[in-house]
């Protein structure tokens, strides 16, 4: 999951979302707002992976730094 594919999603959801209501199709305009949830999700998931990712190079960081 990158930056690039919830930004993907949560334009072409946006775009079903518009779509949707232009037509007046329900469905249309409610997988749109499903895709745009996705791509915050995606975001968030994203977010959260590389503060893990931090948290233990610093980790990692400390650890060396008392070995030496």
């Amino acid at each position: 999951m990158t930056d690039y594919d919830a930004a993907k999603d949560k334009v072409s959801g946006k775009v079903k979302e518009t779509a949707g209501k232009l037509t007046g199709d329900e469905s249309t305009e409610a997988k749109g707002k499903a895709q745009q949830i996705a791509g915050d999700v995606k975001e968030k998931l994203g977010e959260a992976k590389d503060k893990v990712a931090e948290k233990f190079n610093d980790i990692v960081d400390k650890t060396k730094k008392k070995e030496d």
